[in-house]
Formats: structure tokens, sequence, C-alpha cells
């Protein structure tokens, strides 16, 4: 029997993810981008008119007219929308980082379970085939016992509202860092339990932190390094920016990059470098995924709570680098 297609909104455009959420959804059988909600007006019909669907003002009318609603907001209204789909019983997808506190987050949890929808949290990076060979090596033995681990997550600055501290709830650290924070817990089936970090403005006046140090110390002992920063330059680098992991184990060494799956294009029009990626999706595979469990009211195979485990070694780090001393992570929940 052949089923309608999901019916999917987003709620903003302020994101810099928001249009490949777009151009994805417009690749997936059995979905369609159906309707844009966007605080600023202009931005949102704009959108709308891309993508050739309806724009909505009201967000009440567009949570009655979806299946399921994607948060592509800056980072401080995450709660709302996420709270406002909880009300309506449809079921989010939220854009990292979840929240920008510890309390958000876990009110946005407790709505969507009180409401009885999925929450997920948008965390492309673990549908990486690179990562999830890692993740199978690490788990099978093949590596013997992993002693350290050395990511990155360094970019380039976003611009506009990335800046913002009452927008964004931080600035690099807070950006880049829930990424791969996820992946080590995923990897590793452990919790974080001590940061150490030094957070700095050094690449652009910016009244938030554009470079930092993670030291991440987890369960038995298991230790990981971070640069998340946003130390790529804006007008020169290629690409946005990375994922890296390198993996140093009893029985052997491992080392992956996520994005290194791209044609070097050249052209007098766009004034630099630029790198192609011809690899999977990531994008698409995580919401075509999301889509497949809120079709079959699955549990969603990344979670609210992943969400905040990650947020919160984001925030430990703030207070480390506040405190210049290791801070201790209390899970909350």
């Amino acid at each position: 029997m052949e089923t309608s297609p999901l019916r999917v909104g987003i709620l903003s455009f302020a994101h810099v993810h928001a249009a490949a959420y777009a151009h994805a959804l417009n690749d997936i059988a059995g979905a369609t981008l159906a309707d844009i909600w966007d605080d600023q007006v202009a931005r949102g019909r704009q959108a709308a008119t891309s993508y050739s669907t309806t724009f909505f003002a009201d967000l009440e009318q567009l949570l009655s007219s979806v299946d399921t609603v994607i948060v592509a907001s800056e980072n401080v209204r995450h709660k709302e929308l996420v709270l406002a789909a909880a009300a309506a019983g449809v079921p989010v997808l939220c854009e990292k980082p979840l929240a920008t506190t510890v309390e958000d987050g876990l009110a946005m949890i407790r709505a969507c379970a009180a409401a009885g929808v999925q929450l997920g949290t948008a965390f492309p990076v673990r549908y990486s085939a690179p990562v999830r060979s890692l993740r199978a090596a690490v788990q099978s033995g093949m590596l013997g016992e992993t002693l350290m681990i050395r990511a990155t997550n360094r970019g380039t600055y976003p611009g506009g509202w990335f800046g913002q501290r009452e927008l964004a709830g931080g600035g690099a650290i807070m950006d880049h860092t829930v990424h791969v924070a996820d992946l080590l817990r995923w990897i590793w089936r452990r919790e974080c339990v001590e940061v150490y970090a030094e957070v700095a403005a050094r690449h652009h006046a910016l009244e938030v932190d554009d470079c930092g140090l993670l030291l991440i110390t987890m369960e038995d002992g298991l230790f990981a390094s971070l640069d998340p920063s946003w130390s790529r330059p804006v007008d020169a680098f290629p690409t946005w920016g990375d994922v890296t992991l390198e993996v140093t184990g009893t029985l052997g060494t491992a080392a992956i990059d996520v994005f290194a799956q791209n044609i070097e294009f050249y052209s007098n029009q766009r004034g630099r470098t630029e790198w192609r990626n011809w690899g999977d999706n990531l994008n698409r595979l995580m919401i075509a995924d999301w889509l497949s469990a809120v079709r079959t009211n699955a549990p969603a195979s990344i979670t609210g709570e992943d969400g905040l485990r990650a947020v919160e070694v984001a925030l430990a780090a703030y207070r480390s680098a506040e405190a210049n001393a290791p801070v201790q992570l209390s899970r909350a929940g």
C-alpha cells in the first residue's frame, strides 16, 4: 500500500544549515518540504520562494499542517520552538547545540516526553562512513584498548548572529564542541566526566570566543583533546572546516578525516580554491533516518538526551576556562 509523503516544516532559516536541510528534503522519497516559518518574514518568504513551498507567519498554523519539523533557528530560540512543537504534538529534529543551558535542554526533553513526541538532535557526522568504520573498529577490539584521541572540528567563522552572545549562547566552543563530544560518547560508549579548557578570542573582533582547546577525560580514564576553533581564514580557506579523529590504541592506530572526499575546484569567478564534496550527503542520511523514525513512531536514533550530554561538555569548557581549572561534569536529567 502506498503511503503519502511526510509533510516536513522548517522552523527558521536563521541557521546556515537550513538550506542544506531543504535541499536534502527535496532528494528524499516519501517526504516533502511542505512549509517554512520564520520570525523574519522577508527571510522566510525568500526561502519559501527558493524551495517552491509555503511560508507561514503564524507558527501554530504551520504546526497544524505538518507531520514533523526541523528547528534551524538561532541557538537560544531552540527551546521556544521545540516547546511549541511538543505542545502541538509534532515530532521535532533540533539543530545543534540542542540548547544553550542545561535547564533549557531539560525543559525541551521533558516537554517532548510528556507530549509523547520524538525529539532528535541534528548530529549528521554520525552518518559518516569513516566514522562508522572507526566505531566498528573500536567496538570490535581491532585497535585494542584506546589510549588517547586527538580530535578537531576547526572551521571558519560563520558570521552574523553566531558572534552575538545573546543569540548564540557562546562562540566557537558552543558551536563546534558538540559534534565531537557526541562522537566520543557514541563511538566509545562512555560518558565525559571532566573537562579542562583554554578559551579565547584571537582571530576575529567578537564578543564571543573564536578559539580554544579542550582536554576531555572520559569514564575509565580515556583521554581526548579537541580543537573546535573558528581558526580558518574566512576569505581564503576552501571549505567551512573539518572533523578529524586520530586514535591511538594498544593494538594499532587509526585516523579519519570526515570531509576528505572532495574535488579541488578553481574558478576566476569564485576567486579562491573550493572543495566540492562528492561523498555521502550526511544531512540527507540524517534526515532520512529521522523521517523513518517519525513514520514508524520509533525512538530517534540521536535523541534529545544525546544533544544535552554534548552541550554539557561545551558548558563545562566555559566554566573551566573561567576558573582556569578542570571541571567535573554532573549529568543532568
